[in-house]
């Protein structure tokens, strides 16, 4: 028993990592492949990636630090998408005029995770109908005003305001939940001295 529980520690220590590069590599085939599969068949397999992730980390890591890690994973790999989204490539852009702007607050989902922020929608009027939105985390345009809009063309990245694009906030968060998320797994199979293992005795 003492043996196996370093080993499983260990083991839950590194689904993290693994979920996030196998949740990073969907999200870039998505996003950027050269034959992505369908919007419903990427949306379906980023939710089972990510409900699996967290179910087995629930079970591999155990105890009340077990919800709390899971939801830390869950946040970070949900960063880890939006990376793989700001990486794509934008090859289009297009001056919009902003037709409405919306506000919504995101509120936080927790100690660990990112704090709240006010999200922006901007309802846009293109050249061509495409994009029709834009969403941002400030209030860049009135209603009324132009503002210039990269794209992908494919309709496979969400649309960003010409030149902004950049995963590096997405992939700090992401780097910092996974990291807190892997020290508590990390801590799987440790016991107090004192405390009787399950099989009813006591460590020597």
């Amino acid at each position: 028993m003492a043996e196996t529980e370093p080993r499983e520690g260990r083991l839950a220590a590194g689904l993290p990592a693994v979920a996030a590069g196998a949740v990073y590599g969907w999200a870039h085939w998505c996003f950027a492949g050269p034959a992505p599969p369908p919007t419903a068949v990427a949306w379906v397999g980023a939710v089972v990636l990510l409900v699996a992730a967290c179910a087995g980390y629930v079970v591999a890591v155990g105890g009340s630090g077990s919800v709390f890690g899971g939801l830390l994973l869950a946040v970070g790999l949900l960063l880890t998408v939006a990376a793989a989204d700001q990486t794509a490539s934008r090859a289009e852009s297009a001056t919009c005029v902003v037709r409405e702007v919306e506000r919504r607050l995101q509120s936080s989902s927790g100690e660990g995770a990112p704090p709240a922020k006010t999200v922006y929608r901007l309802a846009l009027d293109c050249p061509g109908g495409y994009p029709d939105e834009l969403k941002d985390d400030r209030a860049v345009a009135e209603a009324g005003q132009e503002v210039r809009v990269a794209y992908d063309p494919r309709r496979r990245a969400s649309p960003a305001l010409e030149g902004t694009a950049s995963p590096w906030r997405a992939v700090v968060w992401a780097v910092l939940l996974l990291a807190v998320s892997t020290v508590i797994a990390g801590r799987r199979g440790a016991r107090d001295p004192e405390r009787p293992a399950p099989d009813g005795r006591r460590p020597r």
